[in-house]
């Protein structure tokens, strides 16, 4: 079969690999009906150095099952199935919890396993790790039911984690894929007013669709003058941090009501964090963390196919498998917003 494999930053490549086959009791094949180039592919693809050792790319897919091992019972051949960005067996203390991110037998995508940017992949612990569609589905909805996999599912974790409601105001600081799911998480939980932080029109137009009130197109201080203006010097309840990178941490640090709540769901790409007794004083709550999609999705399935929501608008491109090199260039080059990808 043909799959991403990249070798180094900026080197992606559409290689012949092996086809999967089933490994243990508990795994089964997936052909892979759409996959996606993910903001976090963009780190290594800036980064990644030189090695014998090629990576297999893609942590985000839907598809259609094909085989299943002996002890399959849950998912079945002829299935279409949404496979969250972490694998896990649905079993373990923290699966059972809510946090499958944490199973004591999960596995990622990629690396030297199967990923989703490719014909097909071995899902292990399948039981566990695959969410069915009910079958009759409008296939339109693909795009919708793909981005549950990971940015709806992480907008709606920081969402969630943060503590949006009725009558809370919000600030989203990022115009990604996933601050604008995290837009759209907010305005679902109800929030009163949703201002977004990004600068690329095309995005936050999106994200005033999708339920921002307000945009601030200004970084740094300017930003943050802003949105204390916005807010009448008190900043906001929660502020949703889907950027990763610490000057956004330090902007959600100031524009936070005090007693507020940030959530950051972005990558960290630093170390540090500006959590000083200025922080502690004004009774500031850090929180969120990688999203347990697993568990988020059969919450937002319903609302995909009844309409209430469209997560899959944040796809701008689609490719096909030979077109995913262009794709990650056009992510990395700001062209576009997700680019979808039909093997």
């Amino acid at each position: 079969m043909r799959a991403a494999v990249m070798h180094h930053a900026g080197d992606v490549r559409i290689e012949t690999v092996p086809d999967p086959v089933i490994q243990q009791p508990t795994d089964a094949v997936v052909r892979v009906v759409a996959g996606c180039i993910c903001g976090s592919d963009l780190w290594p693809y800036a980064s990644m150095a030189a090695s014998e050792t090629a990576r297999r790319m893609g942590h985000e897919f839907v598809g259609v099952v094909e085989e299943t091992g002996a002890e399959v019972s849950g998912v079945a051949v002829g299935d279409f199935v949404i496979a969250p960005f972490v694998a896990s067996d649905g079993t373990c203390d923290f699966c059972r919890e809510g946090l499958q991110t944490s199973c004591r037998h999960g596995a990622h995508w990629g690396g030297a396993n199967d990923g989703g940017q490719g014909d097909r992949v071995r899902v292990p612990q399948a039981d566990g790790t695959l969410v069915v569609v009910p079958a009759g589905f409008d296939q339109a909805l693909i795009p919708s039911l793909l981005a549950l996999s990971d940015v709806m599912s992480t907008g709606y974790h920081a969402a969630v984690t943060g503590g949006v409601a009725p009558g809370k105001s919000v600030t989203v600081i990022g115009d990604g894929a996933v601050g604008l799911s995290a837009v759209l998480s907010a305005k679902l939980l109800g929030a009163e007013r949703i201002i977004l932080m990004g600068r690329h029109q095309a995005r936050t137009d999106l994200g005033r669709e999708f339920g921002a009130t307000d945009v601030v197109a200004e970084r740094g201080d300017d930003g943050i003058a802003r949105v204390t203006e916005l807010t009448g010097g008190d900043g906001t309840h929660v502020v949703l941090e889907a950027v990763g990178l610490k000057p956004a941490l330090e902007t959600a640090f100031a524009i936070v009501r005090d007693g507020g709540v940030i959530s950051r769901v972005g990558a960290p790409q630093y170390s540090g964090v500006p959590f000083g007794f200025g922080g502690f004083l004004r009774n500031v709550t850090l929180t969120g963390g990688v999203a347990p999609a697993r568990a988020y999705i059969p919450t937002l399935l319903p609302l995909v196919l009844d309409g209430t929501i469209e997560p899959g608008r944040v796809f701008d491109r689609t490719v096909d498998l030979d077109g995913v090199p262009d794709g990650y260039r056009a992510m990395a080059d700001r062209e576009a917003l997700k680019v979808l990808v039909r093997p």
